[in-house]
């Protein structure tokens, strides 16, 4: 699948005048849509990020050592959710925001302790004003969402395309598309400006839309 290669270019500096350094698909872990995320992260592509939810998961701590070495072992980048303790115990390459973490402020994530080089964090985005707190919660990039209907959120109302493109183009950071997206929906995103694509199965054959 290269829907991801079509869409963003990893290679050179970006418009924000950093070196690209994030990956083009970003998976997402789900309690209740993907039950088995080992196996979906096995099927990824190398250089592509997976972040760990799993936020109702008994022994999580479990479940991101195993995807830990997964993630090492087929050249993937592994963040956890909500957690940069954990993050650090399993050597984790970063940590992703949720938007309610991201309202709390610089520092809250990391109670203001120095992150080490090469550390990725992304933040929860869905609105224009949700991208500039994640800038100033420290975040290298942002997942925006929903773009388009979702299987988690039947009706709920959606970014489009337009809308999508609009925000990511005026963002403050990278942006990721996330909610729907899939690799029939992804194309319509070309020309977006987006930083790359982040789902829960649309391009591992493991549950569709995110």
């Amino acid at each position: 699948m290269t829907v991801g290669r079509k869409l963003t270019d990893s290679e050179g500096r970006d418009k924000w005048g950093r070196s690209r350094r994030l990956p083009p698909l970003i998976l997402l872990t789900d309690d209740v849509r993907l039950p088995d995320p080992a196996a979906a992260v096995s099927r990824l592509r190398r250089g592509s990020a997976v972040i760990l939810r799993h936020y109702n998961t008994p022994d999580r701590a479990a479940l991101a050592r195993t995807l830990a070495r997964i993630c090492r072992r087929r050249g993937l980048r592994l963040l956890i959710a909500g957690d940069w303790r954990l993050a650090a115990a399993v050597g984790a390459d970063g940590v992703h925001l949720p938007e309610g973490l991201v309202r709390r402020g610089p520092g809250a994530w990391n109670a203001g302790l120095p992150r080490r080089p090469g550390f990725l964090v992304t933040a929860a985005a869905h609105s224009p004003a949700a991208l500039f707190r994640a800038v100033r919660a420290g975040a290298d990039a942002a997942l925006l969402s929903p773009v388009f209907p979702t299987a988690s959120h039947p009706g709920a109302p959606t970014l489009g395309v337009l809308r999508f493109a609009l925000w990511c183009r005026s963002a403050p950071l990278p942006v990721y598309a996330l909610g729907g997206v899939d690799t029939r929906t992804a194309p319509r995103l070309a020309g977006s400006g987006l930083a790359g694509l982040a789902g829960i199965g649309g391009w591992t054959g493991g549950g569709g839309k995110s």
